[in-house]
């Protein structure tokens, strides 16, 4: 598990604003949790967190349930298979899959039905990542070996 730095997480939140009041979010690949419950300690309406590592997703169930959240839902599933057979709209999708892996071309696509108008998604790589003609980068940074970047649909 690879947490956002902190820095990281601070310039993503300067760039999606101060409070996230009425926004649904979800953090496709929760891991430590810090993106998702950042956002519902910011007033997000609905934080949807997918975890498929049974271990950490008890570890987020304890840490939710201990920070009194109840504005963050958990789920144990694949990401990739999540958002192929979700049907929600979120305003704002956190996406940090393993750095390894080839997941961000495959998962924006699945994406591009699930963004509500004005939705953007936060996106976290360990290579600079090219989105396709269907996004743009509206915000982007570099903080050590982390790539970050904000998307919106064209």
């Amino acid at each position: 598990m690879r947490p956002t730095p902190d820095r990281v997480r601070e310039t993503l939140f300067n760039w999606l604003g101060q409070t996230l009041y009425g926004k649904r979010c979800l953090d496709l690949f929760a891991g430590s949790g810090a993106l998702g419950f950042e956002a519902a300690s910011r007033g997000a309406e609905a934080v949807l967190m997918v975890e498929n590592n049974r271990v950490v997703y008890k570890a987020l169930q304890d840490n939710a349930k201990k920070l009194g959240l109840i504005n963050v839902a958990l789920r144990c599933d694949d990401g990739i298979k999540f958002a192929r057979q979700d049907n929600g709209l979120f305003d704002v999708v956190f996406l940090d899959p393993p750095f390894k892996s080839d997941f961000l071309p495959q998962l924006l696509p699945l994406l591009e039905s699930r963004m509500a108008q004005g939705g953007v998604v936060y996106l976290e790589s360990g290579t600079a990542f090219e989105p396709d003609d269907a996004w743009q980068a509206v915000k982007q940074a570099k903080a050590g070996a982390v790539y970050y970047q904000l998307l919106e649909r064209k």
